[in-house]
Formats: structure tokens, sequence, C-alpha cells
């Protein structure tokens, strides 16, 4: 009696499954569309997954997901190196980046300060940040975390480190939703809000831009 291994179409349901936002049944929806195109289908799947895992890495400069190092973002002499654009996630930069309301660099931190989950200073990029601020020609950076109380969280955090180098710090403005993505805000929303930034801590007691109360 032939012995019979793991069902593959289950293991590529679970496979799919663990992606963020694919729940079970999306995730056999798509197996079964995978196995009615040609095999050539799957084969240039396969090794489009192996391929970005082999030769994307992260830009030595702003943290970013890159094949080149510096990225092609880093190594454009026409954006603005005194300003830094610092997000979460890879996806926030080209969110933000599609907008065309910032032409700086920009940072990510991989993630926000979130203690429930494990995520302290320690396992963002936030070190890498504070070495380019201590090089030196930034005059401004835009915290642009998400509306979240994570996302707040982080700005704030950011704001009291960066402060003592005397380079001002601004937050995203009106127009993004409190507990929203920037993944999925629109352009125009995410262009208000880049153009109508406002200094952390400035709104109230007349205080410096950059600068927060003790």
């Amino acid at each position: 009696m032939p012995a019979h291994g793991p069902d593959p179409i289950q293991e590529l349901i679970a496979a799919l499954a663990r992606l963020p936002g694919i729940g079970e049944k999306t995730a056999a929806r798509l197996a079964f569309h995978i196995l009615d195109q040609p095999e050539a289908y799957a084969e240039e799947l396969a090794r489009a997954l192996v391929a970005v895992k082999a030769r994307v890495r992260l830009c030595g400069e702003c943290q970013d997901l890159t094949e080149d190092d510096p990225c092609r973002r880093c190594r454009d002499q026409s954006r603005d190196r005194t300003v830094v654009c610092v997000v979460a996630r890879p996806q926030d930069l080209r969110a933000v980046d599609r907008t065309g309301a910032f032409r700086g660099r920009y940072h990510v931190l991989h993630g926000v300060l979130s203690p429930l989950d494990g995520v302290g200073p320690d396992q963002l990029r936030i070190k890498e940040l504070l070495r380019r601020i201590e090089g030196g020609g930034l005059r401004e950076v835009i915290v642009a975390t998400g509306p979240s109380v994570e996302g707040e969280a982080t700005a704030l955090y950011l704001s009291r480190l960066i402060a003592p180098a005397g380079v001002t710090v601004s937050r995203l403005a009106v127009g993004l939703p409190v507990g929203g993505d920037l993944e999925y805000a629109d352009q125009a929303t995410l262009g208000r809000a880049l153009e109508n930034r406002t200094p952390v801590g400035a709104a109230s007691g007349g205080e410096g831009a950059g600068t927060t109360k003790r």
C-alpha cells in the first residue's frame, strides 16, 4: 500500500493563509487559481518568491528594501538631503512617495513602538536614524508614523531623542484618520497631511519646534 504524504493542496492553502489579510477561504481561492494556470505560471511565481528573498536587502542609509545599496532614492541627487521623512514600514514609504508632495530623503523604522507586542526601541531602526542625524546636514525630520496609539508614542519618543540635536521634528498634519494606516490612505489625503505638517510639541506653551515639555 503506497505511503501518502501531506496533501499538497492543503499545504499550499495553509502557506497562503499565513499571509497578512488572507483568510482560509481567500487562500483556497488563490491556491485553486494557481492550479488552474499553466505550469509555467507556478514556476514563474516560485522563481519570483525565491529571487525576492535572495536579492532584496536593506539600504544602508534609509533602511528601505532594495536590490541595490544605496537604493535609488538615496542615490537621487535631486532630492533634498536636509529633510528626512521617517515611516514605519517600506509600504508607507511608497505611499508617501506616490503623492509627489515630498522630495526629501526617507528612513524606515520597520515597525512602531509596541511594548505589548515586545517591540521596543532596540527592535526598530532608530540607532541608524540617530547616526544620520549625528552626521550633520539635517534641518528637519518628519515623523510620518500612522495616527494610532503606537504611532503617536513612537513620534513622541523620537522627538525627545532628536530635539537635543537642534533638528526640527514635524508630525503629519490633519487629514489622516485615527487608527488608519498610511498604506491605505489616498494620495490627496497624504499630500495635504505632508503640506500642513506641524512641529511636534509646538502647539502649546510657545516652546520651540521639536521640543517637548518637561
